[in-house]
Formats: C-alpha cells, structure tokens, sequence
C-alpha cells in the first residue's frame, strides 16, 4: 500500500510536468511560421494580362458616341468586320461602352482554363448593368495574345435618379465577370528541369533568411541553401529530388521557422492608427501631455433707452475669457526597456488619444530614446 501510494504521489506531479512541458512546445509552435508563408519560389508567379473591347445591351446608360469616339470608330469598326457599312452615318445608340478588360493569369496554367475578368468603363457610360462584353482578346507585356474573353457582366454598384435626386451605390461602371476568360496560350516553365531554385523573402531581413537556409539544410542534409541577400535563398537540387521538384517543393514550404522583424511603428495620420512592433523598445523617458487652452467668448447686449427718453440705443460689449492649463495631466515616467503591453499602459495612462500620441512617439523618437524605426504612411 505505501508503495502503491508513493507512487501515485510521484506519478501526479509528473503528469502535470509533462501537460506543462507539452503546453509549452505547442505555444512555440503557434508562434512559428511555415516556409510557404514566408517566401515565393522564384519564376512561379501570375502574369497581369488586358485588352480592350465593348460592352453591348446597356439600357441607355452606355457612351455618348459625340463625347466619346473610340467607342463610335470601335462600333464602326466592329460592324464592317460583321458585314454592316456604317461608315458616314450619324449613330446615336446609348447602348454600347468602350471598356478595358484585365485579368490575372496564373502560373502554369493550361490551354482553356477559366479566368475571372474585371471590365471597366473607358468613356462617360454611367452603369454596365445588364451589359454583355464582346470577344476581347487579352494581351500580355509582350504584346501576344493569351487569353480571350466574353460574356454577361455583373455588377455590384446601382445608380438611380430622378428629375430632382439621384442616388448612387458602389461603381455601377465596374463589373466583373466570373470564368469570363479562357487562356488560349501557355507560359513555358519548365520547373522539373531546373537545376537551381531560388526562395524569395516575402519581408526580406538577414537573421529570416539565416534561418531559413539553416531549416532547410537540416531536412535536406548538407548545404544545399545558402543566403545571398536578405531577400533570395539559392538552392541546390539535390540529386535524389532531379526530376521531381514538386515533391522537394512539398516538404520544403511545411518547414516552420520563427520569423525575424525591424522594430517598427507604422502611423497613418489621416486615420490616426498606429500600428507597433512586438520588438519596440524605449530608453527611460518622462513624458508630460497638455495644451494650453484660451477660450474667448464674445456676448454683446443692447441697452436702449426708457420710454419717451431722448437717448439712443447703444451696444455694451461684454467678453469671457476662460484659461484651461489642463492641470490633470502630469509628467509620466516610461522606465527603461519595457515591453510592448507596459509601453501601450504607460502611455495609456496619460489618458490621451491617437493623435496626440501620434506627436508623442515622433517626439520621444527625436529625443533618441526610441529604439525603433517609425515609418509615416
């Protein structure tokens, strides 16, 4: 029984050892990242591709052909090349709109895959609802063709007017066409037959992209990735994966490291969101907030004359003046190398809002107690 006992006593206290060193290892593997996340493979990228075309079937919101003419020569054009002369006529239709098409084509997509378009009005159409889009071939940098696209363009905005209001909701100019485009050309890249890959750093810095190489080295054996700035990894196919890349790719971007980043503070002064950094650190400083207010108000009576007095109505100017030196606000003290959450509370607790602590940053920044880099959008 003593034994029994003993042992139940030591097997508890282990337990729990155990549950707090698994607790532990499953927070560290939420703070990292996998490979996947943090970088691209170079060469593996979409491709931005655009033409121009028309939009037919508007209900009288379409281009106005005096104001617009590439929609008149576009409309001219396109019935000579369906048999119909229009050349010299006085075309007055509301129902077609010049628009510019664009798209996204993704890597190593094939001969007649689906794309999802964007159509956008060129001229002075007020809405694309209800329209169709013609065949409009869509062109890459190179000038060559490789994808066309049709169909009913949708729309999320609306717009209606009467003769004394006119109401507008989102862009009624902008549609989308879903699985619009089919790709009619390939992008040659041969991935399986390359013999070096190169790993771009989505947040390029030098202790990331150590750390990378080095994960990828251990799962790989050897050194076949090596650090050549902070953005780019180079990687030398091993010879068991010559030919399969895809499954060398698999394996690599599940690796998971602990993402390296600047201290930084990002401020947007339009809106007033600051944004900082878990690395941010400060220097001890005090800081004191306030404003020295002078509030002038101006109440000026009239004071006339009694009945049947020969006087004359005169104004008695009478003016307040009100001083508030906001004595509630004191010097705060920031101790030295706190952490994020005690820098917010500090600062917090001079009760003073984000743009006021906006100033307060860029002043304890210029003071050189801030050891961060504050980048203003």
């Amino acid at each position: 029984m003593f034994r029994k006992a003993a042992l139940t006593s030591l097997v508890k206290p282990l337990a729990l050892l155990l549950a707090l060193g698994f607790a532990v290892v499953a927070g560290e593997a939420q703070a990292l990242s996998r490979i996947k996340d943090l970088a691209s493979v170079e060469g593996v990228r979409s491709n931005q591709i655009l033409g121009y075309g028309i939009v037919v079937g508007l209900n009288g919101t379409g281009d106005t052909l005096n104001n617009a003419p590439f929609t008149k020569q576009s409309l001219t054009a396109m019935l000579e090349r369906l048999g119909v002369n229009t050349r010299g006529a006085n075309m007055r239709t509301a129902n077609v709109a010049a628009v510019m098409v664009t798209a996204n084509l993704p890597p190593f997509a094939t001969q007649g895959t689906r794309l999802d378009v964007t159509v956008s009005a060129l001229g002075d159409a007020k809405s694309l609802q209800g329209g169709t889009l013609l065949v409009t071939p869509l062109l890459g940098a190179d000038g060559e063709v490789y994808a066309v696209s049709q169909g009913p363009v949708a729309i999320a905005g609306f717009s209606a007017e009467g003769d004394a209001s006119k109401i507008t909701r989102g862009v009624p100019t902008v549609g989308r066409i879903a699985n619009g485009g089919v790709v009619e050309r390939e992008i040659d890249f041969a991935l399986n037959k390359l013999k070096t890959l190169r790993l771009s750093l989505r947040n390029p810095d030098f202790t990331t992209a150590r750390r990378m190489a080095a994960a990828i080295n251990d799962f790989l054996g050897g050194d076949a990735a090596e650090p050549t700035d902070p953005s780019t990894i180079v990687l030398q196919i091993p010879p068991r994966f010559q030919g399969n890349m895809i499954r060398m790719l698999t394996d690599i971007e599940q690796l998971r490291i602990e993402p390296d980043q600047l201290a930084r503070i990002v401020i947007d002064e339009r809106s007033g969101i600051i944004v900082m950094g878990k690395d941010v650190r400060v220097s001890t400083v005090a800081v004191a907030q306030g404003n020295l207010t002078v509030t002038i108000s101006e109440q000026p009576q009239v004071s006339q004359p009694g009945p049947l007095a020969n006087g004359e109505t005169v104004v008695t100017p009478r003016t307040n003046v009100k001083v508030d030196t906001q004595g509630g606000n004191k010097l705060a003290l920031v101790r030295e190398s706190v952490t994020l959450a005690e820098l917010v509370d500090g600062l917090n607790a001079l009760g003073i809002g984000p743009r006021d602590l906006i100033s307060i940053l860029q002043a304890i920044k210029a003071s050189g107690a801030l050891q961060a880099e504050i980048e203003v959008m």
